[in-house]
């Protein structure tokens, strides 16, 4: 027994290092009182306590590692950071939430947790096998393994979470307390699931509707305009970038020498080699070949078609020839099938770069880095380019926080070291699917309004657009008055050459308008009456209630008792996302890490 406690104690790792890293953001930063044990350089400060540079960067390693287990490839630069904010997150929620603890007086004993930890296992627990009898969990199983000598070292973080738990529980239990629906607030919202409305409704938007060529205005007009609307311009920081791409995709060499290999590996089976163990050091399903190839039950339609197809006819318990997927070749074994469900296993093999394309590409890659990558020297790109006889390209304005984008291609990581770079710069080489990236950093525009001469498509593109509204308005009377005159609302529509639509039925819930005005103003009349003019941000509309179908209300008495019970459970829910909300916007967050951090090599900054 001791030994399948032992074999159960590795699933739990997961949970250890969750709270692994709980330890560290609550006992080592100085946010819980202390000073830290670490250092006393901080990262940043959360309501006047500081969060400390050595632990935040202790949880932001371990929490690389934990994702890097979890991944097959390499993490980039764009992971690094997202995981950087995410692990921020955590110590600002940490912070807010432990000081809302304390205003509260909110504790937790250790006889609650003990009770807990007895009767409350986590999730993780319940589907680890050996503390499972007939496929259920077993709590006895469990609580025997809690009085163990392997328990007792995972105890302690066991110990953490559910006391953080615990203090989550009641101050939320608190916070949800007074939640209250009245029976009027009830048949509020049961009405605005159950009411309907069907209605015409013409639109007159101002940009859409209004030629180009009947607004014009003065240079004089777009610098006053651009000094007026500076708000409307503030663009955050941007950065200008070139680049030389090395392709990287496969030819028809590389097919022949995967489906060479897919032969083999067929071959190595039909000749008695287990399926499982040739799966696993084979597959390139890295979550399916740890499993001996198992694919276990699917539908059919949820696999790529050609997998499938030759799933779905190949006899079973037969090795199948390697069959062509988007992904790669296959070699399939269907175990059983039962109308449009089928249970089997395969081994991926990836059409790679290989052979002597791989050489050749492997020394172009090389002298990518070489000549162009990490350099300070703007000629480098220029260098790089010529003697690979590759193009230099130019991508658009890459603002602070986002992806480069490449035509319909997202580029990983050039965008965060972009705004660590300084002009001139080279990056190192970027990997994505389709080839081989070296970007050098022009320009790097800093926060605020751009110089007219930059921005004036934009800025007249924003002046043109409110001289429509004014035409806009004008042409929406025009059409107002011949509907008054008698003329349904499509007919004049298409008169004057205005869109005109019917919509629903639908409810308040769900409309298929995201304009607050037109749908409330359609609920607010009944069958057959119309609207004036809306006029709203997004446009000018008219509209027409054609139907209108009111909540029953008797319906409504029937089901009362249910519905509030759900709509309360709702309304405690959308309680705990404000008060979170809440905390967490209130908070004073000083967030030094750029100042703090030093730039490091791409994969080794924390």
């Amino acid at each position: 027994m001791m030994q399948a406690f032992r074999n159960a104690a590795k699933p739990l790792m997961v949970v250890v290092a969750f709270t692994f890293f709980a330890w560290l953001v609550l006992d080592l930063s100085g946010i819980t009182g202390g000073t830290g044990l670490l250092t006393k350089t901080a990262v940043g400060k959360v309501n006047g306590q500081s969060i400390d540079a050595r632990t935040y960067q202790s949880v932001v390693q371990q929490s690389i590692d934990a994702r890097q287990r979890q991944a097959p490839g390499a993490l980039g630069m764009d992971e690094y950071a997202q995981i950087r904010d995410e692990v921020w997150e955590q110590f600002v929620q940490s912070t807010v939430l432990q000081a809302e603890y304390r205003r509260r007086g909110i504790t937790v004993s250790e006889d609650e947790i003990v009770q807990a930890l007895r009767n409350s296992p986590p999730p993780e627990f319940q589907k680890i096998p050996e503390f499972q009898t007939d496929s259920q969990f077993d709590l006895g199983k469990y609580q025997r393994w809690l009085t163990s000598s392997v328990a007792q070292q995972y105890l302690p973080s066991l110990e953490s979470q559910y006391r953080d738990q615990l203090m989550r529980s009641k101050l939320l239990r608190v916070v949800t307390a007074d939640v209250y629906l009245s029976d009027a607030a009830l048949w509020e919202q049961y009405r605005d699931e159950h009411e309907t409305v069907k209605i015409s409704l013409t639109a007159i938007v101002p940009k859409n509707v209004v030629p180009d060529s009947a607004v014009k205005f003065t240079d004089a007009e777009i610098q006053a305009y651009y000094k007026a609307h500076q708000d409307d311009f503030k663009r955050p920081a941007t950065a200008y970038l070139s680049f030389v791409a090395l392709p990287r995709l496969t030819t028809a060499a590389d097919t022949a020498t995967a489906r060479a290999r897919a032969d083999s590996v067929r071959q190595e089976i039909a000749g008695g080699a287990p399926f499982a163990d040739v799966a696993r050091r084979e597959s390139a399903d890295s979550v399916t070949a740890a499993k001996g190839g198992d694919l276990e039950q699917w539908t059919r339609g949820s696999m790529d078609p050609a997998f499938d197809s030759a799933a779905f006819k190949l006899p079973l318990k037969t090795l199948s020839q390697p069959v062509l997927s988007k992904f790669g070749f296959h070699l399939i074994e269907i175990t059983s099938r039962k109308g449009d469900k089928a249970k089997g296993r395969h081994i991926l093999i990836p059409i790679e770069v290989a052979g002597a394309h791989r050489d050749e590409l492997d020394a172009k890659a090389d002298s990518l880095e070489r000549l162009g990558a990490d350099h300070t020297d703007p000629a480098a790109l220029d260098t790089v380019a010529r003697a690979l006889k590759l193009p230099i390209g130019k991508s658009g304005p890459v603002q602070e926080g986002t992806r480069v984008q490449l035509g319909r291609l997202v580029v990983p990581d050039a965008g965060v070291w972009a705004f660590q770079a300084k002009p001139g710069a080279t990056s190192p080489v970027i990997e994505a699917d389709i080839a081989y990236y070296v970007f050098r950093l022009d320009s790097l525009q800093p926060e605020g309004v751009p110089p007219l001469a930059q921005i004036r498509s934009a800025v007249e593109y924003s002046a043109r657009n409110d001289k429509k509204v004014v035409l806009g308005r004008k042409k929406a009377q025009d059409y107002l008055k011949r509907v008054d005159s008698g003329t349904s609302l499509a007919d004049a529509a298409a008169a004057m050459k205005l869109p005109n639509q019917e919509f629903g039925p639908f409810s308040r819930i769900n409309p298929p308008l995201t304009n607050p005005v037109v749908v409330g103003t359609a609920f607010g009349l009944d069958s057959g009456q119309r609207s004036g003019l809306l006029d709203t941000k997004e446009g000018i509309y008219v509209l027409q209630t054609l139907e209108h179908t009111k909540a029953d209300s008797a319906k409504f008495v029937k089901e009362l008792d249910d519905y509030r019970a759900k709509m309360i459970n709702l309304a405690r829910q959308e309680r705990v996302r404000s008060y979170l909300s809440a905390l967490r916007e209130a908070a004073k967050v000083v967030d030094d890490r750029k100042k703090v951090l030093r730039t490091a090599p791409a994969g080794q900054q924390t």
